[in-house]
């Protein structure tokens, strides 16, 4: 009789033993949890992404992924109203092995016979819309990076053999010599004179995704450039790249205007000149307001621009609006206005021409 508690002890004892460890375990296992979810926060993107295997499996798509040129993908996006990011060519070509569908669920991505062309970018996100505004919705994104590789195109290929590269001091600036297989050697070389350019890891970069990153350009930067591949094979040379430097204040246009003359007769031919110096990179828009605009007086616009040196290596971009009044007339007699816009705001200056 004595024995029966001491039996009905014994397995007390273990099973307590062995519920207050779980109950100590639990505790920290809901920050651990916490933790994974904000660790886990930047793989949200990813999970919206999937690459469709065969036979009909999934897979999250990762950051990078690395496939040979030639093969087709097909990526879904999770959704009902999802747009699409991929490399602006495919856009510029309309290119029919790209194909993207709008399912009630998700989007569908399929691009067929990959090439060495296709390399970049590939993204994903949900709009979020009100009436016909539409904004992006950023935490239900997704991306991938995709290298198509090909032993013959080591470099992405381009359809020029010369880009310029404009050198700002305020901001990094890009050679984009990106290859199409990660694991490719790169080097970059000046052309005069010839010398390899020391890569040291601080002030120039590489990065396969974009290229080479000049971090603080400089005057010295400035030339003619090109890179250098190897990757099991004979090395492979990319197009050049033309580097300049560029130096002019930011902010809105620096605009002036001119007349061909104030004082016009009946009949003449009258020009009027609005001019803006900047950034070569820098688009900018003309507008125009003149006497006779309410009137649909027919007036001729040109717009054109193109690059100048200013000495010690910075180049200016010079961008011009003329407007021309071939047969003036008295309904031609007033103020000529020439609002000029850029990313950083407009200037609006003006002339007056009278009889």
């Amino acid at each position: 009789v004595i024995g029966q508690p001491a039996k009905s002890k014994r397995p007390k004892e273990p099973g307590e033993n062995k519920i207050k460890p779980v109950n100590k375990k639990l505790k920290p296992k809901t920050p651990k949890m916490k933790e994974r979810e904000s660790a886990d926060s930047s793989l949200k993107s990813q999970s919206m992404l999937t690459q469709v295997m065969d036979k009909g499996h999934f897979q999250k798509v990762a950051a990078t992924l690395s496939l040979t040129a030639g093969q087709s993908i097909e990526l879904r996006c999770k959704g009902s109203n999802v747009t699409w990011n991929y490399p602006s060519y495919l856009d510029t070509f309309k290119d029919s092995r790209l194909s993207i569908k709008q399912l009630d669920r998700y989007s569908q991505l399929i691009l067929a016979n990959s090439t060495a062309a296709d390399t970049g970018e590939y993204s994903c996100w949900l709009q979020l819309c009100n009436g016909n505004k539409c904004r992006k919705d950023e935490t239900k994104t997704g991306s991938t990076y995709i290298f198509f590789t090909d032993k013959e195109e080591l470099f992405i290929p381009t359809p020029s053999y010369f880009e310029i590269v404009y050198l700002n001091p305020d901001k990094p600036a890009v050679i984009p010599c990106r290859v199409t297989t990660p694991s490719a050697k790169v080097t970059l070389h000046r052309e005069f004179p010839a010398e390899e350019i020391e890569i040291d890891g601080t002030d120039i970069i590489y990065d396969a995704k974009k290229g080479f990153v000049v971090q603080h350009p400089t005057p010295d930067h400035k030339g003619i450039v090109y890179c250098k591949a190897e990757s099991q094979g004979a090395p492979q040379i990319s197009i050049k790249y033309h580097l300049l430097y560029v130096e002019v204040p930011k902010g809105p246009p620096s605009t002036t205007i001119a007349v061909s003359s104030n004082r016009a007769r009946l009949s003449d031919r009258v020009h009027v000149i609005c001019t803006v110096l900047g950034e070569p990179d820098v688009d900018v828009n003309f507008r125009w307001q003149y006497p006779g605009q309410e009137s649909e007086r027919p007036v001729i616009i040109q717009n054109f621009w193109r690059l100048i040196n200013r000495g010690i290596g910075h180049t200016t971009r010079i961008s011009k609006s003329v407007l021309l009044v071939e047969d003036f007339e008295d309904t031609d007699v007033g103020n000529y206005v020439c609002i000029a816009q850029n990313l950083q705001g407009e200037t609006t200056v003006a002339t007056k021409v009278e009889l």
